[in-house]
């Protein structure tokens, strides 16, 4: 029996059939789900509009961490994280795209990449941007890009930068999702990892977060933002790519000043 999450996503994305193809994945996993596994709310979220916190209550009703006790820094920054996490996760739904619109921006680096995106989301259609996200990521077979840590790092999938990955993840206590089909190092997967550990939703010391940006973020991630700008089915995921591209470069300098 689906709970009452999952049965308003379906309902919203307009069918079983629908919800899958907006995610990237085939019909018969979604119908064999129960609940929005952990590793697909995000997407889930991105593609329906149907927030998290409705999808799975379980893990994300509860701030694990009191917002009181986190740096404004860090919780803009997991923010920002979260919001890379989505985009990269699945194609925005109608919702999301309208709430990208509303975005502000200033005179900095990143508040420009913020207005270009709002910009660029004002004037996106849903289903037009849904077949972006597919023929950049997903593919018949493959699509333009992929979006993984070993693919940019040795040009092969699965190969020793998702080992070390897997090594580092279980050295901070973070398990991987059962049955998961994506591998951890997907761009989406990574920057919810970063998000968790800006956030405090997983316990890691400053330096053990440096630690890990310098070794599985930032030696290919920018790369990957830099390529959605230039990719030839990038529209409305152009912006995506230069505002990933400048926040990767401002973690990168503010990293390096903290050591």
């Amino acid at each position: 029996m689906r709970d009452d999450g999952l049965d308003r996503a379906i309902d919203a994305a307009g069918g079983v059939a629908k919800l899958a193809r907006k995610i990237g994945i085939s019909q018969p996993s979604v119908s064999n789900w129960s609940k929005v596994p952990a590793q697909r709310v995000i997407a889930v979220e991105a593609a329906t509009g149907v927030s998290r916190n409705d999808l799975r209550p379980d893990l994300y009703s509860e701030p694990l961490v009191s917002e009181e006790l986190i740096d404004p820094v860090d919780a803009a920054r997991s923010r920002e994280y979260l919001l890379l996490a989505t985009l990269l996760s699945a194609a925005p739904s109608e919702k999301l795209l309208d709430q990208l619109a509303a975005l502000t921006g200033d005179a900095t680096q990143l508040g420009r990449a913020h207005a270009a995106l709002a910009v660029a989301a004002a004037g996106a259609v849903a289903a037009k941007v849904e077949r972006e996200y597919f023929d950049l990521f997903v593919g018949l077979g493959r699509g333009e890009l992929l979006p993984y840590a070993s693919y940019y790092l040795t040009g092969f999938l699965n190969e020793r930068p998702l080992s070390r990955l897997r090594a580092d993840l279980t050295a901070l206590g973070i398990q991987r999702v059962a049955n998961g089909s994506e591998p951890e190092d997907h761009a989406a997967i990574l920057c919810e990892i970063m998000a968790g550990l800006a956030g405090g939703r997983f316990e890691a010391s400053s330096e053990a977060q440096r630690a890990f940006f310098e070794k599985h973020v930032a030696p290919w991630m920018g790369r990957l933002f830099a390529d959605i700008e230039s990719a030839e089915s990038a529209n409305f995921y152009r912006a995506v790519g230069a505002l990933g591209r400048a926040f990767v470069e401002i973690e990168t300098e503010a990293f390096t000043f903290a050591n």
